[in-house]
């Protein structure tokens, strides 16, 4: 079941804003415990509205809302828009078709970045590869030069001189008669004067020459072909990213205009009959307002200890303006949308909420399933391509970090003592500590003059921010209330 907004604050604080608290509290021991679900809400105060009109619109009741709370200086943002067709209707229909055209768009686009990721996937591991290989040529300048050489021999056997057939070194050795040192002999001469000290048959050694010979030509020409080939990939990877980012941000508006489109399951909702031309619209407004001490004390509504005092967070008299529509779609005359007329429920809540509460809020919100179709257009489009742009960052500092390397200066031997030499690289460091733990964290018990001299002030703020929000509506359209 989805929480609402209502009880996802509930769950924050709920001394004051759950009916159920003690049992919740001592069913979980922790706020932080307590599943959303099921909270029982307890705002500061609520008031109700009822407009039912079959021929008015319903979106000027809304929009009249929406611009008086930002009449009131309220910081508004909405929080939730569903809406269910029954299946009868033709709105239903209608909306289908939109979402299919929305889905089929992005399912093109999202089919561009899987090819572009497969390619980038076969470059990363090229690109490794020829790192592998130019790690070889590095060591030449150090002191494993003997191991290097021997490896790149190995290299050259297997890929170069092994296209020559049965004339290769490894196929002669292997398979004909009298040529058994011919491998051994080939790695262990360093030029064409060190096969002559070697105790050879006069057929190895005219063989074994112009082998030493290509291979040194060969050594001296691979390493710079190979580098070319190297910058070359990392630029192509590079392009490839930007490639993955275009298509990307191409796909996003149509996944997340394909998930608006879809209908939220309301098959509980007895106002959806089947074969009925009906919609149900959920809307979810929330605003804040900051309580300034400074200002409320120089006011006279706060002691004056409050001009120059510093409070560790700040408090926020809140608005939630829940909308519940039960319409009758009409499509307008020779015009693709509609206009709904019907019953419109709303509710007006108030609560008080400090900042450390409003950040807790948000990251509750965003963890719901109120956000969840969300995080899966983010995950489709966003979490691959941060993994790519970790790879394709690692390979555009490699040059950095290999100069360094080979630019290190291992000429004062007191470096060693301290652990200069075994010091790694502030890289190095994090990849062995591992991505960082997100921890869970839930808003500090509040001083004693935030709970019992703010609070009870924004409280106050906030139930008549409300009334009057309420108050002017209805007055403004003879509306009948509940509360």
């Amino acid at each position: 079941m989805v929480a609402t907004i209502g009880q996802i604050i509930g769950k924050i604080n709920p001394g004051k804003y759950a009916k159920n608290a003690k049992e919740l509290l001592k069913e979980y021991g922790s706020p932080a415990d307590i599943p959303a679900d099921k909270v029982e809400e307890q705002p500061l105060s609520q008031h109700g509205l009822v407009y039912d009109s079959s021929s008015e619109t319903l979106e000027p009741i809304y929009f009249f809302i929406l611009d008086m709370m930002n009449d009131f200086r309220l910081q508004t943002e909405k929080l939730e828009d569903n809406f269910a067709s029954s299946p009868g209707s033709g709105h239903f229909s209608e909306m289908g078709q939109r979402a299919t055209i929305m889905q089929q768009q992005g399912t093109k686009i999202l089919g561009d970045v899987n090819t572009v990721m497969r390619s980038m996937l076969n470059l990363v591991y090229d690109l490794k590869e020829f790192r592998i290989r130019l790690s070889q040529y590095d060591d030449l300048k150090t002191k494993n030069r003997e191991a290097a050489i021997l490896a790149l021999k190995q290299v050259w056997m297997d890929k170069v001189d092994i296209t020559k057939g049965n004339s290769s070194i490894k196929a002669m050795a292997l398979g004909q008669a009298g040529f058994q040192t011919l491998i051994d002999a080939f790695l262990f001469a360093k030029d064409v004067k060190d096969i002559d000290k070697i105790d050879l048959n006069d057929r190895v050694k005219r063989i074994l020459r112009p082998r030493i010979l290509e291979f040194n030509d060969w050594l001296n020409n691979s390493e710079k072909e190979l580098r070319k080939r190297y910058e070359l990939e990392k630029s192509y990877l590079q392009s490839q990213v930007n490639s993955l980012k275009l298509y990307a941000r191409w796909a996003k508006p149509y996944l997340k205009a394909a998930a608006q489109l879809e209908m939220k399951d309301m098959d509980k909702e007895p106002a959806l009959v089947k074969t009925f031309n009906t919609i149900m619209l959920q809307l979810t407004l929330f605003g804040k307002q900051q309580i300034k001490a400074d200002e409320e004390a120089v006011a006279g509504n706060l002691p004056k200890e409050f001009e120059k005092k510093k409070l560790k967070r700040e408090f926020y008299a809140c608005t939630l303006v829940e909308f519940k529509f039960r319409g009758i779609p009409q499509r307008i005359a020779q015009q693709s949308h509609y206009a709904f007329g019907g019953r419109a429920d709303v509710t007006f809540k108030s609560y008080v909420l400090n900042s450390d509460e409003l950040a807790k809020f948000k990251e509750e919100v965003e963890n719901s399933d109120v956000d969840d179709v969300m995080k899966l257009i983010e995950g489709s489009t966003g979490q691959s391509l941060d993994a790519i742009q970790d790879e394709i960052k690692f390979f555009m500092e490699d040059k950095d970090e290999l100069q360094e390397e080979q630019n290190k200066d291992t000429s004062n031997p007191f470096v060693a003592l301290v652990g200069g030499y075994n010091k790694k690289s502030g890289k190095e460091e994090s990849k062995k500590e591992g991505p960082e733990k997100k921890e869970t964290w839930w808003p500090e018990k509040e001083s004693y003059a935030e709970a019992n001299v703010l609070r009870p002030l924004a409280e106050e703020k906030a139930k008549e921010l409300d009334f009057r929000i309420f108050d002017v509506y209805k007055k403004a359209h003879g509306m009948p209330s509940y509360t």
